[in-house]
C-alpha cells in the first residue's frame, strides 16, 4: 500500500520511538510497509540527494517484501515480538543475509555473506525489519570515510564529518531515516558518533553482545556491538534483544548470567536522585588539544551538564587525576591473531572473497583503501601486548578503587573533547582523525559506557557526556542517562533533514 494519499492523524515520523511505532501498528494507522516506504523517501531524499548526508551503502533489496510478511504475521496473530515492523540500520561490518558486508570498501563490495550476524538473527527473530546498512569508516577504523562511498557528512555541519567508525549508523539515524541503529566499538565508534550526532549510544561490558559474524570479532577483546539511538528508552529496548550468549563468540561466555531480567526496568525518571557522580576533568582524549579553542567549547558544555546532573538529583564530586593516565592509555597494543579472527569471520561463508587476509590485502583494490593516519598505531607482538595488559590491569585498579574511595555510582567525562572534525581537515592535512576521542573503557573493556546529548557549542555543534560504570552495571547507566535525558531534553533534531511534504 502506497503511502501517497494516506491520512495519519496522530503517527508523526520525525524522532519517532519504537513505542510511537508500535502504537501506530496496533491502531492501524500505519503498515510496516508504508513505516519503510517513509524511511525509504528520507533516504532518497537526503541520504542520496539534498544534503547528501551519504550514510547509507546499501538498503535491503526485500524490504518491502519482508515488510509485507510482517504485516501478514500481525494480521494473523499480532506481533511477531518486541520490535516487529521496527526497521534498523546496520553497521556494514556485521552480517545480513542477502546484502553485501562491504565494510566500506571497494575490496569487499561483492562479498555477499551466507548467514546472519548473531545479533541480526535475534533481530529479525523479535520481528525487527532490516532496513539497510551504513558507512563507516573503512574497514572498521577511523572516521567515516571508504573507498567504496567516499565521506559521510555530519547532519548539523555538512562540512564535518559524523565521527567514526559507526559514523554512518550515528549519521542516519540522528537524521531520521530509520528508526534505530547497531554500531560497533573497539575504540570509540559508538560513543563518538553518538555525541557527534546528537543521539545516545552505548558500548556494553564486553561479552553481554555478541561479535558473531562481525569483522574483528573474537579473538580481539574490546569489541563490542550497541546500540544507537535517538533515546534512551529505545536504547534500553534494543539491549533487551540483542544481549545473549553465543557459542561462536567465547567473549559472552563471561556475560552469562550478568544481564538484568529487563534493561528498560531500569527506565527511572528519578535515577539521578541520590546518586554520586564522580566528575572527571582530565584530558585523556586520542591527540588532544586541551590548549585550543576547539576544546574549551566542549568544555563549557560539559560544566553545564555537571551543573544538571547536580540540579537533577545527583551528588557531584569531583574526582583528582588518574596517575599516569595518558602513558598507561598510550601503551594500548594488539594481540596480533588479526588472521585468526579473519579466517573465523570468513569462515562463516562458504564462499570466500579471498583465499586469505594476506591474499585480501594483496589485492590490486587494496591499494584504495582509505588509510586513517593513525590507524594502525596500536603496538603488536608479545611484549607490547604484555605491556599493555600490565597497563589495563594497573589503570582497571586505579578507576575502581577511586570509585571505591570516592563512593561514586558513575564517573562522567566528557565523550570526546572537541567538536566534530571538518572532513577537509580528516582527509588531508593535518589529518585530525579520531582527535579528542575518549577511549578508556575499550583500553578497559570490561566496564560499560553510554554516551547521551549533553546541548551544543556556542558554533552550534553536538556534545555529548559518558557515564561510565563498574564491570556489568549496564542496566545502572542507563537508568542514570535516561534521568539526565528526561531532566534535560537535549536532543535536537538536524534543521537539514527536516519532515518531508506530505510526510506525517
Amino acid at each position: 500500500m502506497s503511502t501517497a494519499n494516506q491520512q495519519f492523524s496522530q503517527f508523526r515520523l520525525l524522532e519517532t520511538t519504537i513505542a510511537g511505532i508500535q502504537t501506530a501498528l496496533a491502531e492501524g494507522e500505519l503498515s510496516v510497509r508504508q513505516l519503510a516506504e517513509l524511511y525509504l523517501n528520507r533516504i532518497e531524499a537526503y541520504d542520496r540527494n539534498g544534503p547528501n548526508i551519504n550514510s547509507i551503502i546499501t538498503v535491503n533489496p526485500q524490504v518491502l517484501e519482508e515488510a509485507e510478511r510482517l504485516d501478514r504475521a500481525f494480521a494473523d496473530s499480532g506481533p511477531v515480538g518486541p520490535l516487529h515492523g521496527v526497521p534498523v540500520i546496520l553497521k556494514d561490518q556485521m552480517d545480513a543475509r542477502g546484502m553485501p558486508t562491504t565494510l566500506g570498501s571497494v575490496v569487499l563490495k561483492d562479498y555477499y555473506p551466507d548467514r546472519d550476524s548473531f545479533v541480526t538473527e535475534r533481530l529479525r527473530k523479535a520481528g525487527a525489519l532490516i532496513l539497510a546498512k551504513a558507512t563507516l569508516g573503512e574497514m572498521g577504523r577511523g572516521d567515516t570515510h571508504g573507498s567504496l562511498f567516499g565521506s559521510t557528512r555530519n547532519p548539523y555541519d555538512l562540512a564535518r564529518t559524523p565521527g567514526g567508525s559507526s559514523g554512518g549508523p550515528g549519521a542516519s539515524v540522528s537524521s531520521n531515516f530509520g528508526a534505530v541503529a547497531i554500531g560497533q566499538e573497539g575504540f570509540a565508534s559508538i560513543r563518538r558518533p553518538a555525541a557527534w550526532n546528537g543521539i545516545v549510544g552505548m558500548r556494553p561490558t564486553a561479552g553481554l553482545v555478541s561479535r558473531g559474524g562481525v569483522y574483528a570479532g573474537w579473538p580481539g577483546l574490546p569489541g563490542s556491538l550497541g546500540p544507537l539511538t535517538r533515546t534512551v528508552t529505545d536504547l534500553a529496548t534494543l539491549m533487551d534483544v540483542i544481549v545473549g550468549y553465543d557459542p561462536d563468540d567465547p567473549l559472552t561466555s563471561y556475560g552469562v548470567g550478568q544481564a538484568p531480567g529487563a534493561f528498560t526496568d531500569f527506565l527511572d525518571r528519578d535515577g539521578l536522585r541520590g546518586a554520586r557522580i564522580g566528575v572527571m576533568t582530565q584530558s585523556m582524549g586520542f591527540r588532544s588539544e586541551p590548549d585550543t579553542t576547539d576544546f574549551r567549547l566542549v568544555s563549557e558544555v560539559f560544566e553545564r551538564a555537571v551543573t544538571e546532573l547536580e540540579a537533577a538529583g545527583a551528588t557531584v564530586i569531583r574526582l583528582p587525576e588518574i596517575p599516569r593516565l595518558d602513558e598507561l592509555l598510550a601503551t594500548r597494543a594488539s594481540d596480533g591473531r588479526n588472521d585468526e579472527a579473519w579466517d573465523l569471520y570468513f569462515g562463516r561463508s562458504e564462499k570466500l572473497p579471498y583465499e586469505s587476509r594476506d591474499a585480501m590485502m594483496q589485492s590490486p583494490d587494496y591499494a584504495k583503501v582509505h588509510q586513517s593516519k593513525y590507524s594502525g598505531t596500536a603496538l603488536t607482538g608479545p611484549a607490547a601486548y604484555g605491556e599493555y595488559l600490565v597497563a589495563r590491569e594497573e589503570l582497571m585498579f586505579s578507576v575502581m578503587k577511586m570509585m571505591a574511595d570516592f563512593e561514586v555510582d558513575a564517573i562522567v567525562h566528557k565523550t570526546v573533547e572537541h567538536q566534530p572534525t571538518l572532513i577537509s581537515e580528516g582527509v588531508g592535512p593535518p589529518y585530525y582523525d579520531m582527535r579528542g576521542t575518549t577511549h578508556i573503557n575499550t583500553f578497559l573493556v570490561y566496564v560499560p559506557s553510554i554516551s547521551v546529548p549533553a546541548g551544543f557549542t556556542s558554533d552550534g555543534l553536538p556534545v555529548g557526556i559518558t557515564l561510565l560504570g563498574r564491570p556489568y552495571s549496564d542496566g545502572a547507566m542507563i537508568r542514570l542517562a535516561y534521568a539526565y535525558e528526561q531532566a534535560t531534553g537535549h536532543r535536537t533534531a538536524p534543521s537539514t533533514t527536516p519532515s518531508l511534504p506530505g510526510e506525517p
